[in-house]
């Protein structure tokens, strides 16, 4: 199977059902998949696994609120195995596939223990940060109706974090912790690069808000 046949059935596949939410759409799969294929080629990993894997990272839809979140990947993983050995995808594959998909969860929280499981996971958290990740902050404390900030300490600045509560808590509850997770070198300068921007908008809300 060459990789375009890939692509074609893994969309096809990815469009039986809808996303948990809109920040993890179809445009976040196509975004993850471009840093993948990226950070595949410095990596020198195999995008056998990582392209199936990025593709498919998300395929099962679990809410951000839903008490099932940490096992999503674990649940994301076994579908986009069984899919990908019905389209008779190479099975000594398949168990690549799966631990790159379900180690790229933050909620997860298992170690990638493969060069293309360290891509994936980069891959997609690269998404959650700069100018897109703002967004997709804004988009998930939106859909779950939380209100912006907490207006007596907006920035956390003398609280705990509660991004349970409060959408601009994410920022610092996970957001801002990411960089320092990143797998790869590539990753990690990139990821930094974002949070600074990120850091900036605060900035910027602070002296607009407060």
């Amino acid at each position: 199977m060459n990789l375009e046949d890939l692509q074609a059935q893994c969309l096809e596949f990815l469009g039986r059902s809808a996303p948990a939410d809109m920040a993890h759409d179809l445009s976040h799969v196509k975004r993850v998949v471009k840093n993948c294929v990226y950070l595949t080629d410095i990596e020198s990993a195999n995008l056998l696994v990582t392209l199936p894997a990025a593709w498919l990272h998300d395929c099962v839809a679990v809410a951000k609120d839903s008490p099932l979140r940490a096992q999503g990947s674990k649940l994301a993983a076994q579908a986009a195995t069984a899919f990908l050995s019905g389209i008779e995808y190479p099975q000594d594959l398949l168990p690549a596939v799966h631990h790159a998909i379900e180690a790229h969860s933050y909620s997860a929280s298992i170690p990638p223990l493969t060069a293309e499981a360290r891509v994936v996971q980069d891959a997609d958290r690269l998404d959650s940060l700069g100018a897109i990740g703002i967004a997709r902050c804004l988009l998930v404390g939106g859909h779950l109706n939380r209100p912006l900030c907490d207006a007596s300490d907006p920035f956390c600045d003398t609280r705990e974090p509660d991004d349970g509560r409060y959408t601009i808590d994410h920022f610092y509850a996970k957001l801002f912790k990411l960089p320092d997770t990143m797998q790869t070198e590539a990753g990690r300068r990139e990821a930094h690069r974002r949070a600074k921007l990120m850091r900036d908008y605060l900035d910027q809300l602070r002296a607009e808000i407060m």
